[in-house]
């Protein structure tokens, strides 16, 4: 046995299934596409489950992949142990209803013992209690010893979900201890002790478990194993722990030198070391597959992990943000196998970097509150922070709860952990609750997963819209029927299609479907998770039934403003990288008839100027009438050529490359225009945030944007009639105009002030004496800043006084209270006085002693508000 590294390793087994006729697969995406039950992808066979159920066609009956995996269910685990990590890459070798347990095991055999040379006096193999197939094929088909082969039960060797495919499992062990395992029971203890590590675990899916709990043998079994690569990795490299293979050392050792700490001095340091080690190659990988950073789903994963690691850097002393340097090893060490790292380098590296600093200002933000948590604590003169505020820090907050306990701590105070802990399981009891009920797949059950996976449509829309196919399925009310009649919803399965059903933003196509007796107008076109292609709309006329021939008739002129607006997508996608930066990256887009709306990852606000330029550089690209060509290539071939791929979509072998001559190239499935003079012209009608580090611009081309000048010219026409002014002195007569109202309103607040002087005799005729302090109170109709000019001269007329004075305007209240100095030396305390009287109007405020302002929200409980000053005024003096 040689030492291999992990990039060796995975290379040794892909190359291994090819040769067995098996397809290798890119890994895919962690986020999972149609299945709803995976918040991240967890295991090598969670993206094929389709294939698995029969719902889709693989691309072949073999596939080998290695898959990137996310796992939080053992985080606090992770950095304290050798063994447990957020982040790993699953090895596996699939039959789709093709070879089966016969060939499986022989080739996991030869694997191990020929290509990685595993000695075979350090394997074992477990195999389920009642496999006896299993087991005679490892004793005939493979030179294994028999008596290294142990029979467990259904809680090891027996793998199923539920409902639905399940089958037993055959698992290989290492040895890494000395002599030999004669028995179960010192086999059991050997596990128990981590001398024997199982590396790799063969599934063989061969029954179906009903509702019943009946175990029905499938027509075609499929294979489904996995081997962990890390863990692999630990054994060819002759090591304890994932943390000293090679990636993760070359990890590790940055951070040490980041960091300025040795490794294996300190336990407590070790640890931190670890957890930092393994975090930074999940959230380069999430972010990578376009996840960002949230408080909710998957982006909150993402932002725990990137928040713990950047805590424990300020453990290890590390007072800056250094997490987005470490990707660059990270980066380094699996570019090779995911290229997408070193395409998106400078993207991942600046989300990783604006959340640190988002993180240390969460730090600041959260001590100012621990504080005051403290403060109450002392004034209670209590030690134990609760349970609730402890989780609010945690939760709301994002405040780490190790600094809460440090710090308390440092105070002599305690937390609640079991009440903390009540709120974590309560809170994880609403998210479970929140998750909608799925079947084995992940995705809701309806009557299109019922239907064959070799139920399939040619879509030829690309260069037609008029094409001629046959109806393969008629679906109404919900189920599969062999005809339709006029007056009929109708969801329509074609064998081919000119329709272009909803995807990648583009929205379905609109038209009709023909034939000798019947017509059926068609209102949308859709996807369905399992990939039927379904034709949305009614019967207008005659009878419609299975294996009809028809004529697929798209509504071309809608299809051309669509593929304008399309084309402008991409168009758009280009000039904001030149314009912001190679960061941006699309995130989301709706390709409609009228308009176009386009999400991408950017961190801040964009400037009037820049989008000016954005918005010139696609018109500059749409008057050189640049070609639009397509061209159909491998992935590895696209990636040459300079296509950006989006996040989030799955891509097969063959991709589908479109070109706006050498200034966009992208991979896409959509319609477009053959030239980008046939867009005509492009205009951004809004830009604005939709989340964090994500923005949003809305923009019309063609007819639309034709539709858009005539508005703002209709509108400019109607305010210059109002105006009394011609279109182009709009802006000098707006301006004269507001000058003139801002000189009006300065007059009436004149007059009304002068009116209100005039009024102060009334209001000093109306004063109360409260143990010897003068009360004035009054409600005017007049703003906050000429009630403060009133209440001074009152208090100067007064003396010894109080004044209380509610200003009425735009249906809201402002409340002014003011205290002469011998007032305020007796208890009176305007702050307090305003608090109290603005409540009764559903407002609030407060201030000084001897001046304070409130708001209030009820007008018609102001003369309320003002009676009851007087009971406060009279609690307040001493």
């Amino acid at each position: 046995m040689r030492w291999m590294g992990v990039n060796e390793i995975r290379e040794k087994y892909l190359s291994f299934f090819e040769s067995k006729e098996h397809l290798r697969l890119p890994s895919y995406s962690l986020i999972p596409q149609n299945d709803k039950s995976l918040l991240l992808i967890n295991a090598g066979m969670a993206p094929l489950k389709p294939y698995f159920t029969g719902q889709e066609v693989p691309p072949r009956r073999r596939v080998t992949t290695c898959q990137k995996c996310i796992r939080t269910g053992d985080i606090e685990r992770v950095g304290k142990t050798a063994r447990h990590a957020t982040f790993f890459e699953m090895l596996g070798n699939f039959s789709f209803g093709d070879y089966f347990k016969e060939s499986a095991i022989p080739w996991a055999w030869e694997f191990v013992t020929k290509v990685l040379e595993l000695p075979k006096d350090k394997l074992y193999v477990t195999i389920y209690l009642d496999d006896d197939e299993a087991f005679d094929i490892w004793t005939t088909k493979t030179d294994i010893e028999p008596e290294r082969i142990f029979r467990l039960g259904k809680e090891d060797n027996f793998w199923e979900i539920g409902q639905g495919p399940c089958g037993p499992c055959s698992e290989i062990h290492f040895d890494r201890g000395e002599g030999k395992i004669n028995t179960l029971e010192e086999f059991l203890k050997a596990g128990e002790e981590d001398r024997v590590i199982e590396f790799w675990n063969l599934v063989f899916t061969q029954f179906d478990k009903d509702e019943n709990g009946n175990y029905n043998r499938l027509q075609s079994p499929n294979i489904d194993t996995g081997m962990g690569l890390e863990r692999m990795a630990t054994i060819m490299q002759g090591v304890n722990s994932i943390f000293d293979i090679d990636t993760m050392k070359n990890i590790l050792n940055e951070v040490c030198r980041v960091s300025n700490t040795e490794y294996k001095k300190d336990s407590k340091k070790d640890v931190s070391l670890r957890l930092i080690t393994d975090h930074i190659r999940s959230v380069t990988f999430m972010v990578s597959d376009g996840i960002l950073p949230s408080n909710e789903g998957r982006g909150y994963v993402l932002r725990r992990l990137l928040r713990r690691a950047a805590r424990h850097g300020k453990l290890l002393g590390v007072d800056k943000a250094f997490l987005w340097e470490l990707c660059d090893v990270v980066i380094e060490n699996s570019k090779d196998a995911y290229p997408q790292l070193e395409e998106k380098k400078d993207y991942i590296k600046k989300v990783i970097r604006l959340e640190e600093e988002r993180f240390d200002e969460t730090i600041d933000q959260g001590i100012v509150i621990l504080n005051q948590y403290i403060d109450e604590l002392k004034k209670e003169e209590a030690n134990t922070l609760s349970g609730e505020k402890t989780f609010k820090l945690y939760d709301t907050y994002g405040f780490p709860l190790e600094l809460t306990l440090e710090i308390l701590e440092e105070q002599g105070m305690n937390a609640d952990i079991n009440g903390f802990n009540e709120e974590m399981k309560l809170q994880r009891e609403r998210a479970r609750a929140a998750r909608e009920e799925t079947n084995y797949m992940g995705t809701e059950m309806d009557i299109y997963m019922t239907l064959l996976a070799e139920i399939t449509t040619t879509f030829s829309g690309y260069t037609d819209t008029k094409t001629e196919g046959k109806v393969l399925v008629i679906v109404s009310n919900g189920d599969v029927v062999d005809r339709a009649n006029a007056g009929d919803e109708v969801s329509i399965i074609l064998d081919n299609t000119s329709f272009y059903a909803e995807m990648g933003g583009q929205v379905g196509d609109k038209g009709y479907l023909e034939g000798e007796d019947f017509k059926v107008e068609v209102y949308d076109c859709k996807k369905t998770s399992n990939g039927k292609i379904l034709h949305i709309g009614k019967v207008v006329e005659g009878s419609i039934k299975a294996d009809s021939k028809v004529k697929a008739v798209v509504d071309r002129n809608r299809r051309i403003d669509i593929a304008r607006n399309h084309t402008a997508t991409h168009l758009l996608h280009a000039a904001l990288r030149k314009v912001l930066g190679s960061h941006v990256e699309q995130s989301g887009s709706l390709v409609s008839q009228d308009r176009l709306r386009f999400d991408f990852t950017h961190f801040e606000g964009i400037s009037s100027e820049d989008l000016r330029k954005v918005e010139n550089i696609v018109n500059e690209k749409i008057m050189e009438g640049l070609t639009v060509e397509t061209v159909e290539t491998s992935i590895d071939e696209a990636r040459k050529m300079g296509a950006m791929a989006l996040f989030g979509e799955k891509y097969g072998n063959i991709v589908r490359v479109v070109k706006a001559g050498d200034f966009s190239i992208e991979l896409c499935g959509g319609t477009h225009v053959n030239n980008t003079s046939s867009i005509g012209m492009f205009k951004i009608i809004s830009e604005g945030g939709v989340a964090a580090g994500v923005r949003r611009i809305e923009a019309v081309t063609g007819k639309g944007a034709l539709n858009y000048v005539e508005h703002l010219e209709d509108t400019i026409k109607s305010v210059a009639a109002a105006l009394k002014t011609s279109s182009k002195d709009i802006v000098r007569r707006c301006e004269s105009l507001m000058h003139e109202i801002k000189d009006k309103e300065k007059e009436i607040e004149n007059l009304k002030s002068k009116m209100a002087l005039g009024a102060l005799s009334d209001i000093i005729n109306n004063v109360k004496e409260i143990k010897g302090i003068k009360v004035a109170l009054s409600s005017l109709e007049l703003d906050a800043e000429s009630l403060r000019e009133i209440g001074d001269k009152l208090r100067d007329k007064l003396g010894k006084s109080v004044v209380l004075l509610a200003g009425i305007k735009d249906d809201k209240v402002t409340f002014v209270a003011m205290a002469s100095k011998d007032a305020v030396s007796l208890g009176v305390h305007a702050g307090n006085l305003v608090k109290e009287v603005a409540k009764i109007t559903g407002g609030g405020g407060g201030g000084r002693p001897d001046m304070a302002q409130a708001g209030g929200k009820d007008v018609s409980k102001v003369n309320m508000a003002l009676e009851s000053a007087y009971a406060i005024i009279e609690n307040m003096i001493k």
